[in-house]
């Protein structure tokens, strides 16, 4: 089996604080519709170990806080400027830069911004923190039959983290889906497994070196952790996230279907045409995240993904 190189294995560390683990996440949406069965609550873990060129959530890349800044919004007043004792933001070209190296994170130059073109991306947070906002709506998962997913980036990152949140959900009867990429030792996928409901899978593309070159990492590990749970028993749903001039060719959609369907217990395959949301989010981010452009699958190309997918005896599922 392929493995993640040392500093994969050393970006899978989670703190402990006050005997329950403490993890890095940027966002939780509730009332999630697109991250799992029913009405949920998606917890967006910070850091991911895959680049992919078109991601939608840039600033998830990160295993750490991040400063954010939306220049449209910016009226250059030098406020934060002024207030940041750790002279990290200084005026360049008319706009304000912060140097990460200097910067504390006190949240003056956040609190102090005026036109709100300022933000933190990212926060550390306790598993009770988590859990106080999962409860809120438990009354909507027993009504929609839905849950708790844990997404990113990459939950499989902060293992303790996930394992602990994953625990307590499961204590309380809630369902619980893990939203991956599957790039992560076998020993975290195992633990997690034992804890998880539902498993989302990203397949990107069949091709190792075509995959290499588009995430960052090669897709061998991928493909046998998805085996792996498969063969575990797993309830998963595949999901092939389509980029025109990336996996859209219909060899790589076909590999994919054969492959979906040699696993043998796969409940669905969902179709995530491409977004370009992610383009603006990046231009917010410290340090420059380039990504490609292209251009959504047309209605005609998503019906011939789909007619080929299906002929593997897939059922298939084209996500808005």
């Amino acid at each position: 089996m392929a493995s993640i190189s040392h500093k994969r294995k050393e970006e899978q560390t989670t703190r402990q604080s006050g005997g329950s683990a403490e993890g890095v996440i940027f966002d939780i949406k509730r009332y999630a519709i697109h991250d799992g069965p029913g009405i949920r609550t998606t917890v967006f873990f910070k850091g991911c170990p895959l680049k992919c060129l078109w991601c939608h959530n840039p600033e998830s890349w990160s295993a750490s806080p991040e400063h954010g800044l939306q220049a449209n919004r910016c009226i250059g007043c030098g406020r934060c400027i002024e207030v940041c004792e750790s002279g990290a933001v200084s005026q360049v070209d008319g706009r304000p830069v912060t140097d990460v190296a200097k910067c504390t994170f006190c949240g003056k130059c956040v609190e102090e911004c005026a036109a709100g073109a300022r933000e933190f991306i990212g926060r550390h947070v306790s598993v009770d923190d988590v859990m106080a906002e999962i409860e809120r709506d438990v009354v909507f998962y027993d009504e929609s039959s839905g849950g708790v997913t844990f997404s990113g980036g990459e939950p499989l990152m902060q293992p303790e983290f996930l394992c602990e949140l994953l625990s307590r959900c499961k204590s309380h009867d809630m369902r619980t889906t893990v939203d991956t990429s599957c790039y992560a030792e076998r020993d975290v996928l195992e633990r997690v497994r034992e804890k998880t409901d539902l498993f989302l899978c990203d397949i990107k593309h069949m091709d190792s070196e075509t995959h290499r070159r588009f995430t960052g990492a090669p897709n061998e590990l991928i493909l046998d952790n998805i085996r792996w749970l498969a063969s575990a028993g797993a309830n998963m749903i595949l999901r092939i996230p389509l980029v025109p001039g990336f996996n859209d060719a219909e060899t790589n959609i076909d590999a994919c279907g054969r492959f979906a369907a040699s696993l043998g217990c796969i409940g669905r395959v969902d179709v995530l045409p491409y977004n370009s949301g992610g383009i603006e989010k990046a231009a917010r981010l410290p340090e420059h995240r380039e990504l490609m452009k292209s251009e959504p699958p047309t209605d005609d190309k998503l019906n011939a993904v789909r007619n080929v997918l299906q002929q593997f005896g897939l059922e298939v599922k084209i996500r808005g």
